[in-house]
């Protein structure tokens, strides 16, 4: 099972962008995740089409389960 820990910001603009981390480490510490992203809001170094980072919204981990099928 694959997963993902997902960060989710506000923009200057109102809108919402994502920062998506593959196999998050276990379990995931929330006061470590809120300190994560503030310090990726203060270091100002991503800017979305929304504008640039400047709120923490939320964070989630998502499992994702994945079944291949060979067909030939």
């Amino acid at each position: 099972m694959a997963k993902t820990l997902e960060l989710q910001f506000g923009t200057e603009f109102g809108k919402t962008a994502r920062i998506s981390v593959e196999n998050p480490k276990e379990p995931v510490d929330e006061n470590v995740v809120k300190l994560s992203m503030a310090q990726i809001i203060a270091a100002d170094v991503f800017t979305t089409a929304g504008g640039k980072l400047v709120a923490s919204k939320g964070a989630r981990v998502i499992n994702r389960d994945v079944t291949d099928y060979e067909l030939a």
